[in-house]
């Protein structure tokens, strides 16, 4: 029993350890294309943090946008954003003027640099089609067939998008789910076109241009191969390209005009001087823990550490904008997790004041405190989602901090610091009640 609370208890350790030092140092695997850099500089912060852009999104020359059209546009940037876990942003529609208007934040690591770069976050305009291509009309330079107007399907017959792995060549596609329309279209196209290819272009770009080797029925069964050989840059093309496809087709090309940058609202001071404060007060809490709780303490400690760790590798791995609030929202999760161990702490001292071994009161503690942690977690939780559902930009981003916050936190507390408790309780020189804070206690070791 000791060997596997020991095995356990290092392995906890052990991934806490692995996740700060990727935190702090990033992690670049030998002969691999994968790498997560250090947390600093992988976090995309948030427009009140580091600025941003802003752009007027236009129909094209000849156009005259409906208000409803505007409205759709609106939706689908919002989504599009959104599902690249981008909250930070603001999109008005201007119905007068007939335009868009958006502010974003920064793409990681084009601060001050092109513009373009970031505003391309809002993803093409999703003018997704499947035209007939003429072999004789092809480009060696850009390696592309020109469009031409024998379109076999357009985005409006597309109704889901999945990137996907190839089993065999270990690269990222993204497979198209037709509407019952569009399938019978593509059906069509492919008995006809059998030995030609099809191109598929987004918007005058062509993604691919696959030759059709037999008629191909059903809903499922198209796949965009995306033309690149490294297996990281095949799963990011992929999602991206499979976001913008479901977010929707718009109803028009947007133009983008005037694209200027944004000055951080508050700055990059305020980032900093935040991180302190966090820093201190969760030093703070540390010293506490450690003095008041003893062994108890000192695993809280640890775990809160591997708490902050891994919502941060899930920012840093999401892309998504940290905001001020959403640094608030972290900070407030500590809290949280303070008062998960508390209670468990507390509760490990009572029964050994009443005369449990340690063991037994380590084991009792965590039984009877798992109530009242999940209710307090469940009701942050559901005050999180709330926020989620209701607000927008920043606000959004406290919502996620926050509610991720509180997962991860139950986890440490239910799971983590007992594993590791339970460990410390087994061995013989620790099991002495004023070491696990019970001061003046009678119970047996």
């Amino acid at each position: 029993m000791r060997l596997v609370s020991g095995i356990k208890s290092f392995l906890v350790l052990a991934i806490i350890a692995a996740m700060t030092a990727i935190v702090l140092v990033g992690l670049n695997i030998p002969k691999s294309d994968y790498s997560i850099p250090r947390a600093y500089e992988g976090i995309r912060y948030g427009i009140d943090i580091s600025g941003g852009v802003s752009a007027v999104l236009t129909a094209p020359d000849g156009i005259v946008p409906t208000d409803d059209e505007l409205d759709t546009v609106k939706g689908i940037i919002d989504t599009r954003l959104e599902g690249k876990q981008i909250y930070d942003k603001t999109v008005t529609v201007d119905k007068v003027n007939k335009r868009v208007l958006v502010e974003i934040p920064y793409k990681k690591g084009s601060e001050y640099g092109n513009p373009y770069d970031t505003i391309a976050d809002i993803g093409a305009t999703a003018m997704m089609s499947f035209r007939e291509v003429d072999e004789d009309k092809f480009d060696p330079e850009t390696g592309a067939y020109e469009m031409t107007d024998r379109i076999v399907l357009q985005g409006k017959d597309i109704v889901d998008a999945v990137a996907e792995t190839n089993p065999e060549t270990q690269l990222a596609n993204v497979r198209l789910i037709f509407s019952d329309e569009g399938a019978k279209k593509f059906e069509e196209a492919t008995e006809r076109l059998v030995g030609q290819k099809i191109a598929i272009y987004l918007d005058d770009q062509m993604i691919s241009a696959p030759i059709v080797n037999e008629k191909i029925s059903g809903k499922d069964r198209a796949v965009i191969t995306l033309g690149t050989s490294s297996q990281e840059e095949s799963i990011i093309q992929a999602k991206e390209l499979a976001a913008i496809i479901r977010s929707g087709a718009l109803p028009f090309k947007l133009e983008a005009k005037d694209v200027n940058h944004i000055s951080p609202i508050i700055g990059e001071n305020a980032l900093n001087i935040s991180i302190y404060a966090g820093a201190v007060a969760i030093l703070l809490v540390w010293l506490f823990m450690f003095l008041y709780y003893r062994v108890p303490g000192l695993v809280a400690d640890i775990t809160l550490l591997g708490q902050i760790a891994a919502i941060i590798l899930v920012l840093v791995l999401s892309g998504m904008s940290l905001t001020l609030p959403g640094i608030a929202g972290l900070i407030l999760t500590v809290g949280m997790s303070v008062d998960a161990n508390v209670i468990i702490f507390e509760r490990i001292k009572e029964e050994i004041r009443s005369g449990k071994t340690v063991n037994a009161a380590v084991d009792l503690g965590f039984k009877r405190a798992i109530t009242a942690i999940l209710d307090g977690n469940l009701t942050t939780l559901i005050t999180a989602g709330v926020l989620y559902y209701f607000g927008t930009g920043a606000i959004r981003s406290f919502a996620i901090t926050l509610g991720l916050g509180i997962i991860v936190n139950f986890i440490t507390a239910i799971f983590a610091t007992k594993i590791a408790l339970t460990a410390l309780s087994e061995i013989r020189v620790l099991r002495k009640p004023w070491l696990f804070g019970a001061k003046g206690g009678t119970a047996n070791v």
